[in-house]
This record gives C-alpha cells, sequence and structure tokens, in this order.
C-alpha cells in the first residue's frame, strides 16, 4: 500500500476495456517527453473505457444523485522509475461537480458530456457526445460479457494493460505528479461489443482498422491518494 492516508474511495460498475495496437511514435509524439511509454512487444496501446462511477470521500458516504455518474475515459501507458501507471488524454463526465473537481484536485484534463447507459437484456448501451466549443467528439456502444472471470496472470497483455496502480500528470512547467491507485485484481471476461460511434481518439492518432481487443469488468472497488510531486 502506499504510504499516507487515501483520499477518495471509488466504485466502478459496467466497465468496457476497448484496446487498440498501434506504432510507439504515434503515441510519443503527443505523451510529454517527461514520461516513457510503456509498451507490450514493440507496441504502444490506446484505451477507451466506458463506466459508471459512484464516489465519496474518506470519512463519508456517497450522495445520492451527487455521488454516481457516468465517466468515459481515453489512456496510454506510461512507466517512470519503475512503477508503470496511466497518463490519460480525456476523460468525459456528465457530472459538472466531478468534472470541477478533478480539474483542480488531479489535473486531469476532464470535459462535460451528455452521456447515458442503460441495460438491454445482456447488453449496457453507451452514450457520450461532449458538451461545449461545438466539439463532435462522441462515443456510442453496445456491449456486454462474454465467458467467465479471470484475474490476469502476470507476464500477459491482459495483466499488463489492467493491473495498474497510479496515474501520471504532467503540468505546463513540465513537473510530473503521481496519485496512487489500490484496487483488488481486475474481475475481467471477455467481451462482445458493437460500437456505432468512436470520435475519441487523440488528435493525430489513427485508430487501425483491426478489431479492437475488449474485456469486461461488472465492478471494481479502489481507493486514490492526492497527486504527489515524483
Amino acid at each position: 500500500m502506499p504510504e499516507g492516508p487515501w483520499i477518495q474511495g471509488q466504485t466502478w460498475d459496467d466497465l468496457l476495456f476497448v484496446h487498440w495496437r498501434l506504432p510507439e511514435s504515434e503515441l510519443r509524439a503527443i505523451v510529454p517527453q517527461a514520461l516513457p511509454l510503456d509498451t507490450w512487444e514493440g507496441a504502444a496501446w490506446l484505451g477507451i473505457t466506458p463506466f459508471r462511477v459512484t464516489f465519496r470521500l474518506r470519512g463519508t458516504f456517497p450522495v445520492p444523485r451527487l455521488s454516481t455518474f457516468l465517466e468515459l475515459n481515453v489512456r496510454t501507458y506510461v512507466t517512470l522509475d519503475g512503477k508503470p501507471g496511466i497518463y490519460f488524454f480525456s476523460l468525459d463526465a456528465e457530472s459538472a461537480i466531478a468534472v470541477e473537481a478533478a480539474r483542480r484536485v488531479y489535473k486531469l484534463p476532464y470535459f462535460r458530456a451528455r452521456m447515458s447507459a442503460r441495460p438491454v437484456g445482456d447488453w449496457i448501451e453507451y452514450e457520450s457526445a461532449r458538451r461545449g466549443g461545438g466539439s463532435a467528439l462522441a462515443f456510442r456502444a453496445r456491449y456486454r460479457p462474454i465467458g467467465e472471470v479471470f484475474q490476469a496472470v502476470p507476464g500477459s497483455l491482459d495483466h499488463f494493460l489492467a493491473e495498474r496502480y497510479c496515474l501520471y500528470t504532467v503540468d505546463g512547467e513540465g513537473r510530473v505528479q503521481r496519485a496512487d491507485i489500490h484496487h483488488p485484481p481486475w474481475p475481467l471476461q471477455e467481451a462482445k461489443a458493437e460500437i456505432e460511434e468512436n470520435s475519441m481518439a487523440p488528435r493525430g492518432v489513427a485508430l487501425p482498422e483491426e478489431a479492437p481487443l475488449l474485456r469486461f469488468a461488472r465492478r471494481q472497488d479502489v481507493v486514490i491518494w492526492p497527486l504527489a510531486d515524483v
């Protein structure tokens, strides 16, 4: 466990992990130079993850209708001083309070979005469209788990993508900060998804035509520490 007290707990529900394999050079150009890319067999990975969040500050309980909201993040993977982590290109959420708080406390690129998610039989239908500025950034998909729940084996691609316990940010002056995260091993399942719209890739990144790697997780409980200088 990281040193010091964690400051918030979150529960994440109905997560879809969509991952594309990309040339390292394509993402190296848009990730801060202070953060070395973490690669798997010579390639970088871009991930998009839609899910539902319920959060609480340490010592408090979730507040109905305020503490639960939809979120969608776009990420890649980095490592610094031997500690692998996540670097976020963007995070969209339907909660104005969550967006403002995350920008201030974690210096993350959060944006407001119009979002919906609903179960339809075994499927989850998920939609997100970023608000403001004439933005056309959107994601629309239906997805469901298939197969048995499993934990990623150390040394596997699933473990490389899923089992990461911190996030990194870099401010305008090039200062690197890290927020540690702790959770049990991911309860993963293979997934099926029909992606009807996706314009969330970072500018300058062309997603490959090959099918992405899909994984699902029904629920994960996490605790998060404050940002600290690295």
